[in-house]
């Protein structure tokens, strides 16, 4: 074992002892960070104006801080973005991260002097958890790999602007600094195909040992190396021992990834996102990812089916239980406050508490009133693929309400498979099954002959890679929607099929 082994595992020892700590004491550690939050904040103009001075108990908070998305925080975000001082946060950020919003146009997420390390801290923890356990160190000796926009940013009103993982970039630590890929020069182009043939030809005779970025990139970058060697990425990089990754929900991707790779590698979920660092998986035997109670964020959650309800009930973490589908909302010292962040997650375990994402509140299908969510998508694609054998690249659905043969409606799935599938019917069963008893609505309104059984659309190779260049949206952290209700995306991915 190298010294950096053996320091690594030092380390990871004494981290690890410190997140057990504060996961063991969940509710006195977000009543901690609740206190420090409004504390640091009330002569803000955010807490002026939502009366910060006397909120003693989250009680207090509840009645007078609403629930807001980015729309409904604009008006505080736009002075921010002016240059104005302590708006959202004691003084301005240090940066802003600009994302694309689907209503709002360009969103920018204040990062602070406050917020920024945990970013960097969720990212190497989540590592150092994963030698605590395991014990493996080979991989901190081997080039690594994180695939990102690009570091370049541009300067707004005093404060740096650029994407997430761009302004993350300048905090990779310096032990790590040589064993790093790309170069700097490729890690700044912008075009995301040119980029990864950039990174194609510099990564193709290095001996990859940690390789992380959203599994569809991950993927892009995989194949072409596989086509430029014939060769799978376990032949390739001999060392690759550790993929992370994020993002997206792994599952319906992991096939591919097997094939792949052609060795079984170990496996790091992260739940990022530029609001903050939310989870990661502390754990290869425990289902889930580990919420970061302890970092400067407090948490609240809405059952996900009375969230557009006038008055939904908030919860803290103390009160939310297993396997409900909850709209998570964050309070950060990056003057976020009752901030939906759009997803929906699941807590799979509460000591301590873990959670996967089962999808984003906007992102379903109710055309009918079944209220179809990521969660139920996923996993009955899950389970037709392991039963039928395919291989799924991608997929999207949505519902067709009104169908040209004039028949029942139904849900439309998109899917691009590696290899043709034998028998596209068996396959659209077992989905159909799965999802039938998932959703006890949408099982109802089949048997009520409301809806007819989902239909499969075969999307050519590369046609959802084709879909997001279209868009602008190729690359990056960039995702596509697993569920829309709408045919938006639908009647896009069909002009390009009938190409």
């Amino acid at each position: 074992m190298s010294l950096k082994g053996v320091g690594a595992k030092i380390f990871a020892k004494r981290i690890r002892k410190k997140i057990d700590k504060w996961a063991s004491n969940p509710i006195k550690t977000q009543e901690k960070v609740f206190k420090s939050l409004i504390g640091q904040s009330k002569h803000t103009v955010f807490g002026k104006d939502h009366n910060f001075q006397n909120i003693k108990t989250y009680s207090d908070f509840a009645k007078n801080v609403p629930i807001r998305d980015y729309e409904k925080l604009k008006g505080y975000v736009n002075r921010v973005v002016e240059g104005e001082k302590d708006i959202l946060w004691p003084g301005k950020p240090l940066y802003f991260a600009k994302t694309s919003g689907t209503t709002s146009g360009a969103k920018y997420i204040p990062l602070t002097k406050d917020s920024m390390p945990t970013h960097i801290k969720a990212a190497r923890n989540a590592i150092l958890c994963y030698i605590e356990e395991t014990g493996k160190t080979n991989f901190v000796d081997g080039k690594m790999i994180f695939l990102q926009g690009s570091p370049e940013m541009e300067e707004k009103n005093g404060i740096m602007l650029g994407r997430l993982s761009g302004i993350v970039a300048h905090y990779v630590p310096k032990y790590l600094q040589k064993n790093r890929m790309p170069t700097w020069e490729t890690n700044c182009i912008e075009d995301w195909e040119q980029k990864v043939d950039a990174i194609v030809e510099e990564t193709v005779d290095q001996n990859m040992a940690v390789i992380s970025g959203i599994p569809p990139w991950v993927q892009m970058y995989f194949e072409k190396l596989q086509q430029k060697t014939n060769k799978t990425i376990g032949e390739l990089f001999k060392g690759f021992e550790l993929f992370i990754y994020g993002g997206v929900n792994f599952e319906p991707y992991k096939k591919t990834f097997e094939k792949l790779i052609g060795k079984k590698v170990a496996g790091i979920e992260l739940y990022p996102a530029s609001e903050g660092f939310f989870a990661f998986q502390d754990s290869q035997n425990e289902k889930g990812m580990l919420l970061q109670l302890d970092s400067g964020m407090f948490y609240e959650f809405v059952k996900a089916d009375k969230f557009f309800e006038k008055n939904p009930k908030r919860l803290t973490i103390g009160e939310v239980e297993k396997g409900v589908n909850y709209v998570m909302l964050i309070s950060t010292n990056a003057g976020l406050w009752a901030y939906n962040v759009g997803d929906t997650v699941q807590f799979t375990s509460v000591s301590p508490y873990r959670v996967i994402v089962s999808g984003r509140i906007k992102h379903f299908i109710s055309a009918f009133g079944e209220h179809v969510i990521g969660k139920e998508v996923d996993e009955a694609i899950r389970i037709g693929a392991e039963k039928t054998g395919v291989i799924i690249n991608d997929f999207t659905v949505a519902p067709q309400v009104n169908p040209k043969d004039g028949k029942l409606p139904y849900h439309e799935w998109f899917i691009e498979f590696r290899e043709a599938p034998k028998d596209i019917k068996t396959l659209t069963l077992e989905i159909e099954n799965s999802l039938r008893k998932q959703n006890s609505y949408y099982n109802d309104l089949i048997e009520g002959k409301i809806l007819r059984a989902l239909k499969i659309t075969i999307v050519p190779k590369d046609g959802f890679k084709s879909y997001m260049k279209s868009i602008g949206k190729l690359g990056g952290q960039n995702k596509l929607p697993r569920l829309s209700n709408d045919r938006k995306i639908a009647d896009a991915l069909t002009t390009i099929i009938d190409k």
